[in-house]
Formats: C-alpha cells, sequence, structure tokens
C-alpha cells in the first residue's frame, strides 16, 4: 500500500506563500513527504479554495496528484455529517432544515475513502475540531500550527 496524505487549501497557502508565518513549516514538511515519496494529494474542493486567491498554475503540480469528489466520497460526507449533526445536537446546538456540509467533511470523506491516505495536513484549528467529532475516520490530522 503506497503512503499518502491530503493537503488542505491552509496547507497550500502556507506552502506557496513565503510571507506566510508558517511558510517555513509548511515547506520543510512537504521536502519531507516528496523525499520519502509519500503521495501528496489534493481534493479539487481545496484547489477550488485556493484558486480564490493564489494561482493554481504555480502549484508545484509535478508533486501532487489530484482527487475528485466522486459519488463514495458523498456518501462518506453525508454519513460524517449526520454524526457530527446528532453530536452537536446533544450538545445543545439548533440544526438548521437544510444542512450544508463544510468543505473540510467533504474532504474528510475523501480521506477516509482512500486507503492509502494516512494524514490530512491543515493549519485550520477549526477543521480540528469537526476532525475530533468523527471519532476515529482512519486518517490522522496533521495541523501544521504544532509542528512550529
Amino acid at each position: 500500500m503506497a503512503k499518502a496524505v491530503l493537503l488542505d487549501s491552509g496547507f497550500l497557502i502556507r506552502l506557496m506563500n513565503p510571507f506566510e508565518p508558517l511558510h517555513r513549516v509548511a515547506l520543510a514538511l512537504f521536502k519531507e513527504y516528496v523525499t520519502e515519496r509519500v503521495i501528496c494529494k489534493v481534493s479539487t474542493i481545496a484547489l477550488a479554495e485556493y484558486g480564490v486567491k493564489g494561482d493554481l498554475q504555480f502549484l508545484p503540480t509535478r508533486y501532487l496528484q489530484y482527487v475528485p469528489f466522486t459519488y463514495e466520497h458523498a456518501e462518506v460526507a453525508s454519513a460524517f455529517m449526520r454524526n457530527i449533526i446528532k453530536i452537536k445536537q446533544e450538545r445543545g446546538a439548533a440544526i438548521q432544515p437544510r444542512v450544508i456540509i463544510p468543505n473540510d467533511t467533504k474532504m474528510f470523506a475523501q480521506a477516509s475513502a482512500d486507503p492509502d491516505i494516512f494524514a490530512f495536513v491543515s493549519a485550520d484549528a477549526e477543521a480540528k475540531k469537526v476532525y475530533d467529532l468523527l471519532g476515529n475516520p482512519g486518517f490522522e490530522f496533521v495541523n501544521i500550527r504544532t509542528l512550529d
């Protein structure tokens, strides 16, 4: 089985912008993955987020594999969201009738559905809170903020 990570848009922002405070950490981790032949995957969801302010053409495409959001991912994301809603309702949160699945949950579904992915790499503390609600989704959460 190949080793892979799923990189989110927050990681890409830090990797590609040398003026970001976490750039050095993101770059070192990315170099480590490439050196260790860890496959660096990026969801097309993260690409869309990154492309809002970053230029996709400058991403290190040679070292990235893109993961489209599929029917299987939709099934897993729906199940994740049902569990998250249940936990939040038990904690007293009001849930709107029309449920929107956040992008992080969709990308967690992609990571969970891919047996090669051992980690979701992010700089997003809010995403970590959602990840923690999932219990054990089959991959770890690497927060680059804690690596500095």
